[in-house]
Protein backbone atom coordinates (compact mmCIF):
# COMPACT_ATOMS: atom_id res chain seq x y z
CA UNK A 1 0.00 0.00 0.00
CA UNK A 2 0.48 3.58 -0.51
CA UNK A 3 -0.28 6.70 0.78
CA UNK A 4 -2.09 9.72 -1.56
CA UNK A 5 -3.58 12.82 -0.96
CA UNK A 6 -6.19 15.04 -2.61
CA UNK A 7 -7.49 17.85 -1.93
CA UNK A 8 -11.40 18.14 -0.85
CA UNK A 9 -12.62 21.34 -1.64
CA UNK A 10 -16.22 21.49 0.71
CA UNK A 11 -18.04 24.57 0.88
CA UNK A 12 -19.77 25.13 4.22
CA UNK A 13 -22.78 27.41 5.48
CA UNK A 14 -22.17 30.49 7.28
CA UNK A 15 -25.18 32.62 8.50
CA UNK A 16 -24.53 36.55 8.72
CA UNK A 17 -22.86 36.91 12.18
CA UNK A 18 -20.60 34.00 11.45
CA UNK A 19 -19.32 35.04 7.80
CA UNK A 20 -18.28 38.66 10.12
CA UNK A 21 -16.62 36.25 12.66
CA UNK A 22 -14.87 34.28 9.68
CA UNK A 23 -13.73 37.15 7.35
CA UNK A 24 -12.01 39.18 10.33
CA UNK A 25 -10.55 36.08 11.71
CA UNK A 26 -9.33 35.35 8.14
CA UNK A 27 -8.09 39.21 7.58
CA UNK A 28 -6.08 39.06 11.03
CA UNK A 29 -4.66 35.98 10.46
CA UNK A 30 -3.17 37.18 6.88
CA UNK A 31 -1.98 40.34 8.52
CA UNK A 32 -0.01 38.39 11.27
CA UNK A 33 1.69 36.14 8.10
CA UNK A 34 2.41 39.15 6.58
CA UNK A 35 4.01 40.40 9.66
CA UNK A 36 6.31 37.08 10.21
CA UNK A 37 6.82 37.33 6.13
CA UNK A 38 8.74 40.39 6.38
CA UNK A 39 10.84 39.39 9.50
CA UNK A 40 11.80 35.62 7.85
CA UNK A 41 12.52 38.05 4.49
CA UNK A 42 14.94 40.01 6.49
CA UNK A 43 16.74 37.65 8.75
CA UNK A 44 15.95 34.47 6.76
CA UNK A 45 15.42 32.47 9.62
CA UNK A 46 12.67 29.63 8.75
CA UNK A 47 13.39 27.76 12.15
CA UNK A 48 10.14 27.44 14.15
CA UNK A 49 11.33 27.34 17.15
CA UNK A 50 13.41 30.79 16.69
CA UNK A 51 10.50 32.69 15.61
CA UNK A 52 8.16 31.39 18.10
CA UNK A 53 11.28 32.45 20.55
CA UNK A 54 11.33 36.24 18.85
CA UNK A 55 7.73 36.93 17.54
CA UNK A 56 5.11 34.48 19.93
CA UNK A 57 4.41 37.40 22.18
CA UNK A 58 4.20 39.88 19.68
CA UNK A 59 1.64 37.98 17.58
CA UNK A 60 -0.28 37.11 20.74
CA UNK A 61 -0.67 40.85 21.37
CA UNK A 62 -0.90 42.66 18.05
CA UNK A 63 -3.11 40.49 16.67
CA UNK A 64 -5.23 38.90 19.69
CA UNK A 65 -4.09 35.33 18.19
CA UNK A 66 -4.71 32.29 20.10
CA UNK A 67 -1.96 30.22 21.03
CA UNK A 68 -2.54 27.46 18.05
CA UNK A 69 -3.51 30.28 15.52
CA UNK A 70 0.11 31.90 16.32
CA UNK A 71 2.05 28.08 15.51
CA UNK A 72 0.01 27.68 12.47
CA UNK A 73 0.81 31.53 11.23
CA UNK A 74 4.56 30.40 11.79
CA UNK A 75 4.03 26.89 9.52
CA UNK A 76 2.74 28.80 6.85
CA UNK A 77 4.68 31.71 5.87
CA UNK A 78 7.69 28.59 6.56
CA UNK A 79 5.72 26.43 4.12
CA UNK A 80 5.70 29.28 1.83
CA UNK A 81 9.28 30.64 1.93
CA UNK A 82 10.59 26.91 1.60
CA UNK A 83 8.59 26.77 -1.39
CA UNK A 84 9.50 29.82 -3.30
CA UNK A 85 13.52 28.53 -2.22
CA UNK A 86 12.59 25.29 -4.11
CA UNK A 87 11.19 26.89 -7.08
CA UNK A 88 12.84 30.19 -7.51
CA UNK A 89 16.49 28.92 -5.72
CA UNK A 90 16.49 32.68 -4.14
CA UNK A 91 15.01 34.83 -1.87
CA UNK A 92 11.55 36.72 -2.88
CA UNK A 93 9.52 38.17 -0.39
CA UNK A 94 6.13 36.86 0.24
CA UNK A 95 3.44 38.54 0.78
CA UNK A 96 -0.48 37.29 1.28
CA UNK A 97 -2.73 39.19 -0.13
CA UNK A 98 -6.29 37.32 0.33
CA UNK A 99 -7.27 36.72 3.53
CA UNK A 100 -6.80 33.29 4.60
CA UNK A 101 -6.94 30.34 7.64
CA UNK A 102 -4.73 27.55 8.25
CA UNK A 103 -6.33 25.10 10.60
CA UNK A 104 -5.37 22.03 11.83
CA UNK A 105 -7.44 19.31 12.05
CA UNK A 106 -8.79 18.35 15.74
CA UNK A 107 -7.48 21.74 17.27
CA UNK A 108 -8.40 24.35 15.17
CA UNK A 109 -11.72 22.37 13.41
CA UNK A 110 -13.44 19.56 13.71
CA UNK A 111 -16.48 17.18 12.55
CA UNK A 112 -19.77 16.40 14.48
CA UNK A 113 -23.42 16.16 13.77
CA UNK A 114 -22.79 16.88 10.27
CA UNK A 115 -21.49 20.49 10.61
CA UNK A 116 -17.56 21.76 10.97
CA UNK A 117 -16.62 23.23 14.28
CA UNK A 118 -14.42 26.18 13.18
CA UNK A 119 -12.22 27.96 16.07
CA UNK A 120 -12.10 31.68 15.21
CA UNK A 121 -10.82 34.74 16.93
CA UNK A 122 -14.14 35.23 19.23
CA UNK A 123 -14.11 31.03 19.94
CA UNK A 124 -15.95 28.26 18.21
CA UNK A 125 -19.01 28.23 15.92
CA UNK A 126 -20.59 25.62 14.05
CA UNK A 127 -20.92 25.16 10.48
CA UNK A 128 -23.05 22.90 8.64
CA UNK A 129 -21.46 22.07 5.22
CA UNK A 130 -22.41 20.84 1.51
CA UNK A 131 -21.82 16.94 1.15
CA UNK A 132 -22.64 16.24 -2.18
CA UNK A 133 -19.69 14.84 -4.12
CA UNK A 134 -17.69 14.74 -1.16
CA UNK A 135 -19.83 12.19 1.66
CA UNK A 136 -17.11 9.46 0.90
CA UNK A 137 -14.27 11.90 2.87
CA UNK A 138 -15.91 11.71 6.02
CA UNK A 139 -15.18 7.63 6.26
CA UNK A 140 -12.33 7.99 9.09
CA UNK A 141 -11.52 4.79 8.73
CA UNK A 142 -10.70 5.11 4.77
CA UNK A 143 -9.68 8.59 5.06
CA UNK A 144 -7.86 11.12 7.05
CA UNK A 145 -8.03 14.69 7.22
CA UNK A 146 -5.01 17.00 7.24
CA UNK A 147 -4.35 20.87 7.89
CA UNK A 148 -7.53 22.51 6.23
CA UNK A 149 -7.29 26.13 4.65
CA UNK A 150 -10.67 28.36 4.93
CA UNK A 151 -11.21 30.50 2.03
CA UNK A 152 -13.54 32.99 0.22
CA UNK A 153 -14.70 32.93 -2.74
CA UNK A 154 -17.19 35.24 -4.34
CA UNK A 155 -18.83 35.47 -0.68
CA UNK A 156 -19.23 31.37 -0.11
CA UNK A 157 -16.94 30.05 2.18
CA UNK A 158 -15.15 26.70 1.59
CA UNK A 159 -12.39 24.25 3.28
CA UNK A 160 -9.98 23.23 1.18
CA UNK A 161 -8.73 19.93 3.38
CA UNK A 162 -5.85 17.80 2.29
CA UNK A 163 -7.27 14.24 2.62
CA UNK A 164 -4.98 11.33 2.63
CA UNK A 165 -6.15 7.54 2.29
CA UNK A 166 -4.52 4.22 1.05
CA UNK A 167 -4.29 2.97 -2.54
CA UNK A 168 -3.06 -0.47 -3.65
CA UNK A 169 0.37 0.01 -5.44
CA UNK A 170 0.36 -0.55 -8.65
CA UNK A 171 3.01 -3.41 -9.62
CA UNK A 172 5.15 -3.19 -12.92
CA UNK A 173 4.87 -6.62 -13.39
CA UNK A 174 0.71 -6.46 -13.42
CA UNK A 175 1.11 -4.25 -16.46
CA UNK A 176 -1.52 -5.49 -19.08
CA UNK A 177 -2.19 -2.37 -21.17
CA UNK A 178 0.41 0.78 -22.32
CA UNK A 179 -1.33 3.82 -24.03
CA UNK A 180 1.05 6.46 -25.72
CA UNK A 181 0.13 9.48 -25.14
CA UNK A 182 1.16 12.61 -27.11
CA UNK A 183 0.11 16.00 -25.95
CA UNK A 184 -0.28 19.22 -28.29
CA UNK A 185 -2.28 22.32 -29.66
CA UNK A 186 -4.26 21.17 -32.21
CA UNK A 187 -4.94 18.00 -30.31
CA UNK A 188 -4.89 17.70 -26.68
CA UNK A 189 -4.06 14.22 -26.88
CA UNK A 190 -3.51 11.42 -28.98
CA UNK A 191 -3.29 8.28 -28.30
CA UNK A 192 -2.22 4.75 -29.05
CA UNK A 193 -2.73 1.73 -26.86
CA UNK A 194 -2.21 -1.78 -27.21
CA UNK A 195 -5.22 -3.03 -28.89
CA UNK A 196 -3.40 -0.58 -31.45
CA UNK A 197 -6.23 2.25 -31.44
CA UNK A 198 -5.80 5.47 -31.90
CA UNK A 199 -8.00 8.53 -30.06
CA UNK A 200 -7.52 12.00 -30.59
CA UNK A 201 -9.16 14.59 -28.27
CA UNK A 202 -9.25 18.02 -30.30
CA UNK A 203 -7.76 21.51 -29.43
CA UNK A 204 -9.63 23.02 -31.59
CA UNK A 205 -12.50 24.77 -29.47
CA UNK A 206 -10.07 25.27 -26.38
CA UNK A 207 -7.68 27.36 -28.61
CA UNK A 208 -11.03 29.35 -30.21
CA UNK A 209 -11.53 30.56 -26.71
CA UNK A 210 -8.12 31.09 -25.40
CA UNK A 211 -7.70 33.46 -28.44
CA UNK A 212 -10.91 35.41 -27.09
CA UNK A 213 -9.90 35.79 -24.12
CA UNK A 214 -6.33 36.93 -25.23
CA UNK A 215 -8.01 39.48 -27.23
CA UNK A 216 -10.30 40.56 -24.71
CA UNK A 217 -7.22 40.57 -22.24
CA UNK A 218 -5.10 42.85 -24.47
CA UNK A 219 -8.06 45.27 -24.59
CA UNK A 220 -8.35 45.56 -21.64
CA UNK A 221 -4.60 46.34 -20.70
CA UNK A 222 -4.76 49.20 -23.10
CA UNK A 223 -7.17 50.68 -21.04
CA UNK A 224 -5.04 51.08 -17.94
CA UNK A 225 -7.63 51.48 -14.94
CA UNK A 226 -8.45 50.14 -11.71
CA UNK A 227 -11.19 48.55 -13.11
CA UNK A 228 -9.73 47.25 -15.99
CA UNK A 229 -6.67 45.75 -14.00
CA UNK A 230 -9.79 44.13 -11.63
CA UNK A 231 -11.61 42.50 -14.82
CA UNK A 232 -8.27 41.74 -15.98
CA UNK A 233 -7.80 39.48 -12.51
CA UNK A 234 -10.82 38.02 -12.82
CA UNK A 235 -10.84 36.91 -16.41
CA UNK A 236 -7.34 34.96 -15.62
CA UNK A 237 -9.01 33.52 -12.69
CA UNK A 238 -12.47 32.24 -14.26
CA UNK A 239 -9.78 31.34 -17.49
CA UNK A 240 -7.66 29.26 -15.11
CA UNK A 241 -10.44 27.64 -13.41
CA UNK A 242 -11.69 26.62 -16.96
CA UNK A 243 -8.95 24.88 -18.25
CA UNK A 244 -8.24 23.09 -15.14
CA UNK A 245 -11.73 21.47 -16.03
CA UNK A 246 -10.89 20.90 -19.26
CA UNK A 247 -7.44 18.73 -17.50
CA UNK A 248 -10.05 17.29 -15.60
CA UNK A 249 -12.49 15.86 -17.86
CA UNK A 250 -9.84 14.54 -20.45
CA UNK A 251 -7.11 12.86 -17.48
CA UNK A 252 -10.53 11.51 -15.77
CA UNK A 253 -11.36 9.81 -19.45
CA UNK A 254 -8.01 8.46 -20.54
CA UNK A 255 -8.00 7.01 -17.04
CA UNK A 256 -11.50 5.63 -17.07
CA UNK A 257 -11.33 4.19 -20.34
CA UNK A 258 -8.41 2.15 -19.98
CA UNK A 259 -8.07 -0.99 -17.58
CA UNK A 260 -6.06 -1.43 -14.01
CA UNK A 261 -2.62 -1.49 -14.56
CA UNK A 262 -2.33 0.62 -17.45
CA UNK A 263 1.05 2.13 -18.09
CA UNK A 264 0.38 5.86 -19.49
CA UNK A 265 3.60 6.90 -21.21
CA UNK A 266 3.88 10.67 -21.56
CA UNK A 267 6.87 13.02 -23.10
CA UNK A 268 9.16 14.92 -20.54
CA UNK A 269 7.77 18.37 -21.44
CA UNK A 270 10.40 19.73 -18.96
CA UNK A 271 11.74 21.97 -20.89
CA UNK A 272 9.08 23.01 -23.23
CA UNK A 273 9.34 26.74 -21.78
CA UNK A 274 12.67 26.85 -23.27
CA UNK A 275 11.88 25.54 -26.62
CA UNK A 276 9.86 28.77 -27.24
CA UNK A 277 12.45 30.83 -28.31
CA UNK A 278 12.32 28.91 -31.70
CA UNK A 279 8.73 29.67 -31.71
CA UNK A 280 7.29 32.61 -33.38
CA UNK A 281 6.46 35.68 -31.42
CA UNK A 282 2.70 35.67 -32.09
CA UNK A 283 2.44 32.19 -31.61
CA UNK A 284 4.73 32.39 -28.05
CA UNK A 285 2.16 32.79 -25.87
CA UNK A 286 -0.46 29.32 -26.88
CA UNK A 287 2.58 26.97 -26.70
CA UNK A 288 3.94 28.54 -23.54
CA UNK A 289 0.63 28.73 -21.54
CA UNK A 290 -0.84 25.92 -22.87
CA UNK A 291 -1.07 23.99 -19.64
CA UNK A 292 0.87 20.92 -20.00
CA UNK A 293 2.05 20.20 -17.05
CA UNK A 294 -1.52 20.46 -14.93
CA UNK A 295 -2.88 17.75 -17.43
CA UNK A 296 0.33 15.59 -16.10
CA UNK A 297 -0.17 16.12 -12.96
CA UNK A 298 -3.57 15.18 -12.56
CA UNK A 299 -3.32 12.12 -14.93
CA UNK A 300 -0.81 10.44 -12.27
CA UNK A 301 -3.20 11.05 -9.58
CA UNK A 302 -6.16 9.29 -11.18
CA UNK A 303 -3.92 6.97 -12.47
CA UNK A 304 -2.73 5.81 -9.13
CA UNK A 305 -6.18 5.76 -7.76
CA UNK A 306 -6.77 2.97 -10.78
CA UNK A 307 -3.35 1.17 -9.80
CA UNK A 308 -1.98 2.49 -12.73
CA UNK A 309 1.33 3.85 -13.38
CA UNK A 310 2.64 7.31 -15.65
CA UNK A 311 6.53 7.40 -16.89
CA UNK A 312 7.98 10.31 -18.77
CA UNK A 313 10.19 9.62 -21.53
CA UNK A 314 12.76 11.44 -23.70
CA UNK A 315 10.36 13.58 -26.37
CA UNK A 316 13.50 13.73 -28.57
CA UNK A 317 12.35 12.93 -32.11
CA UNK A 318 9.23 11.13 -31.08
CA UNK A 319 7.44 13.06 -34.07
CA UNK A 320 10.23 12.67 -36.78
CA UNK A 321 10.81 8.38 -36.00
CA UNK A 322 8.92 6.12 -38.79
CA UNK A 323 6.97 3.64 -35.93
CA UNK A 324 7.52 0.49 -38.58
CA UNK A 325 10.76 1.07 -40.11
CA UNK A 326 12.53 2.91 -37.78
CA UNK A 327 14.03 5.66 -39.91
CA UNK A 328 14.48 9.14 -38.51
CA UNK A 329 14.44 12.03 -40.77
CA UNK A 330 13.18 16.03 -39.86
CA UNK A 331 11.74 15.72 -43.18
CA UNK A 332 9.37 12.76 -42.19
CA UNK A 333 7.02 15.67 -40.95
CA UNK A 334 5.25 18.37 -42.74
CA UNK A 335 3.78 20.32 -39.58
CA UNK A 336 2.03 22.56 -41.98
CA UNK A 337 -0.59 20.19 -43.00
CA UNK A 338 0.03 17.63 -39.64
CA UNK A 339 0.96 14.84 -42.08
CA UNK A 340 3.93 12.19 -41.69
CA UNK A 341 5.27 10.57 -44.56
CA UNK A 342 8.77 8.35 -43.75
CA UNK A 343 11.40 8.89 -46.28
CA UNK A 344 12.88 5.74 -46.20
CA UNK A 345 9.48 3.50 -46.16
CA UNK A 346 6.46 5.90 -47.36
CA UNK A 347 4.46 4.97 -43.77
CA UNK A 348 2.11 7.75 -43.60
CA UNK A 349 0.13 8.66 -41.04
CA UNK A 350 -1.25 12.29 -38.84
CA UNK A 351 2.17 13.22 -36.97
CA UNK A 352 0.40 13.40 -33.07
CA UNK A 353 -0.48 9.70 -34.00
CA UNK A 354 2.70 9.07 -34.81
CA UNK A 355 4.04 10.42 -31.98
CA UNK A 356 1.71 8.78 -29.39
CA UNK A 357 2.81 5.51 -31.66
CA UNK A 358 6.58 6.02 -30.44
CA UNK A 359 5.88 6.26 -26.69
CA UNK A 360 3.58 3.74 -27.36
CA UNK A 361 6.64 1.36 -28.17
CA UNK A 362 8.95 3.08 -25.48
CA UNK A 363 6.55 1.66 -23.22
CA UNK A 364 6.90 -1.41 -24.54
CA UNK A 365 10.90 -1.06 -24.17
CA UNK A 366 10.69 0.40 -20.57
CA UNK A 367 8.42 -2.73 -19.57
CA UNK A 368 10.85 -5.57 -21.89
CA UNK A 369 14.01 -4.02 -19.57
CA UNK A 370 12.06 -4.50 -16.69
CA UNK A 371 11.93 -8.30 -17.78
CA UNK A 372 7.86 -8.19 -17.65
CA UNK A 373 6.33 -11.71 -19.04
CA UNK A 374 4.65 -11.44 -22.44
CA UNK A 375 1.76 -10.01 -21.09
CA UNK A 376 1.77 -7.14 -23.48
CA UNK A 377 3.04 -7.02 -27.31
CA UNK A 378 4.14 -4.58 -29.92
CA UNK A 379 2.57 -4.30 -33.77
Amino acid sequence: MEQMTVTAKIQISAAADDKVLLDKTMSVYSDACNFVSDYVFQTHDLKQFSLNKVLYSTLREKFGLKSQMTQSVFKTVIARYKTILENQKEWIKSSFKKPQYDLVWNRDYSLALNCFSVNTLNGRVKLPYFSEGMSKYFNHDIYKFGTAKLVNKHGKYFLHIPVTYDVEESNIFDICNVVGIDRGINFVVATYDSKHKSGFVSGKAIKQKRAHYSKHRKELQMRQTPSARRRLLAIGQRENRWMQDVNHQVSKALVENNPKHTLFVLEDLSGVRNATERVRTKNRYVSVSWSFYDLEQKLIYKAKQNQSTVIKVDPRYTSQCCPVCGHIEKANRNKKIHLFTCKNCGYTSNDDRIGAMNLYRMGIGYLEEAQVPDTVTAE
